[in-house]
């Protein structure tokens, strides 16, 4: 058995006193190929044995991290721990073990002096764990479990993270959810609002603080079909609850399962986000929620405003259900403060915009009180807009306009753009089919799919791709950087467009291109 106090002592010296510092890549690199040796470990060929991997990982992972959280993998009931949530697939096990651990033992003042975050820190070990089981190429650490310490899944996190950077307000909603999770033993709440209200991320920041399980439709992704909810669902239930033969199990039969677990005190809320962009054929509810529920079990809802034929959500008697319009009049005002708070927040705290947010309010003489109440008066309550139109100003688009001049609400932001790229007076082919094979194929793709499709240079792609950055979602996918419209407000937008109109003879040459690159690709 290897020794861990040699690891931490070879590690100590490069350790920095707070979870702030960051350290360049290479410098971190050459560090740990230092210290590994130092330990006579070979930097290129981890140990294949259970220990071995531990003490290999732990200075992959801990050159640089602060003192005690090195100290905190160094005691032997966490190592232990850790192995034990390793062999049995349960990530949250283990960091309930720490929790537990860090409860009664000094060490967890340490780490919440030093402003360590135990669950990211706990996952990236693990991770860096696995990956060194990983070159081993030992059955021994196989299978490799899914590393995730949060209840929902991987794919929602960078969402997640994207929406509540400059998250504020929202409290009305949030205490009426819970006066109904008092008054009711389970049922559906729902929050309704229209494109660009902040709908899900007020789902994300109440996945966020209460680690509930999710489910976030995006329809420019494709990921909006009931399968993938119930898939996505049925395995953060089996997850969190550690459930038995429900690998196949239907909604009802999953929530009845969990209701069996659930102590007294305890609830089961699940967050479902933009239930209006579901696709789905016409007739059961919508993600085929169930009608009834078990005690203890609640769904909190968001969606667009619907009429009775796309409302899709019914329930048995005595079922609770309760919405809240966000557009209701008795909601305006205290929507009104939230929109005034994030356009602060921008304005003092964001730490890419701030000074060049400054800089625009100063140079036309105005005081920063005007200028919020005048933003806030032009975004109609909607957070879409802000978030589009502060770091447009930020960034230099609006130099030669006036306060007064900017655009009055989210549609008049996006026709303002359309218009600054010249697409209405003279639309440039190009841009055009560009936009066209996003909106149509509606689902993250590589730039060289797109170049590949409109027939064109990759450069020149790229080059259009640019200038509609704000409003694209770049993400890798299979080590490929992958583009879709960022928000269904957008796509919705751009559907309107007669000059994005599938039945043009340009488009359908583009389609015919789409159908040809897909039959090439899947032979």
């Amino acid at each position: 058995m290897i020794n861990i106090d040699p690891v931490i002592s070879a590690i100590k010296p490069f350790a920095k006193p707070a979870a702030t510092l960051v350290i360049n890549q290479a410098q971190r690199n050459e560090t740990v190929i230092q210290v590994l040796k130092s330990l006579k470990l070979d930097p290129t060929q981890p140990p294949k044995d259970v220990d071995g991997v531990y003490a290999y990982a732990l200075v992959e992972y801990g050159v640089y991290k602060p003192e005690p959280i090195l100290k905190l993998f160094r005691e032997k009931e966490i190592k232990n721990a850790f192995w034990q949530a390793y062999t049995s697939k349960n990530p949250l096990g283990f960091l309930k073990e720490v929790e537990k651990f860090l409860n009664w033992n000094s060490l967890g003042n340490e780490i919440r002096e030093a402003g360590i975050e135990i669950r990211t820190e706990l996952e990236e070990f693990g991770r860096v764990f696995i990956d060194v089981a990983q070159r081993t190429k030992s059955s021994e650490f196989q299978p490799y479990p899914d590393w995730n310490m949060d209840e929902y899944p991987e794919e929602f996190k960078p969402l997640i993270k994207e929406k509540i950077r400059s998250f504020c307000g929202r409290e009305f909603v949030f205490q009426a959810f819970a006066q109904f999770l008092k008054n009711n033993s389970n049922g559906y709440f729902t929050v309704i609002g229209d494109a660009g209200m902040g709908k899900s991320t007020i789902a994300a920041k109440y996945v966020f603080d209460h680690k509930s399980p999710c489910y976030f439709n995006i329809r420019v992704e494709g990921r909006d079909r009931p399968e993938q909810f119930l898939e996505s669902i049925r395995q953060q239930l089996i997850k969190r609850y550690q459930l038995q033969n429900a690998e196949k199990a239907d909604l009802p039969t999953l929530l009845e399962k969990v209701s069996k677990k659930l102590l007294p005190n305890q609830r089961l809320v699940i967050v479902v986000d933009a239930l209006d962009e579901v696709e789905q054929e016409p007739g059961d509810n919508l993600l085929y929620l169930p009608t009834a529920l078990p005690e203890q079990v609640y769904f909190l809802l968001t969606r667009r405003p619907y009429t009775k034929e796309t409302k899709r959500l019914s329930v048995s008697p005595g079922v609770p259900m309760e919405e809240l319009d966000l557009r209701a009049s008795q909601y305006v005002g205290l929507s009104r403060d939230d929109v005034k708070e994030y356009i602060r927040l921008f304005i003092n705290e964001d730490p890419e915009y701030k000074y060049d947010l400054k800089k625009w309010i100063r140079e036309r003489n105005i005081n920063d009180e005007t200028f919020i109440e005048q933003v806030a008066e032009k975004s109609e309550n909607n957070f879409m807009y802000l978030r589009y139109i502060l770091p447009g100003i930020a960034r230099g688009f609006y130099n030669d306009l006036t306060l007064k001049q900017l655009p009055d609400g989210l549609e008049d932001y996006y026709q303002q753009h359309w218009v600054q790229m010249g697409m209405d007076t003279a639309p440039k082919e190009l841009r055009v089919i560009i936009l066209f094979i996003l909106v149509e194929i509606g689902t993250p793709i590589p730039s060289e799919m797109i170049a590949d499709i409109a027939e064109q240079d990759i450069y020149e792609v790229e080059e259009v791709l640019k200038e509609w950055v704000e409003y694209l979602k770049p993400q890798e996918i299979d080590n490929e950087t992958c583009y879709s419209i960022y928000h269904a407000s957008f796509l919705d937008f751009l559907k309107k467009k007669r000059v994005l109109d599938s039945k043009r003879k340009l488009f359908k040459e583009v389609n015919q291109r789409i159908v040809d690159y897909w039959e090439r690709h899947m032979a």
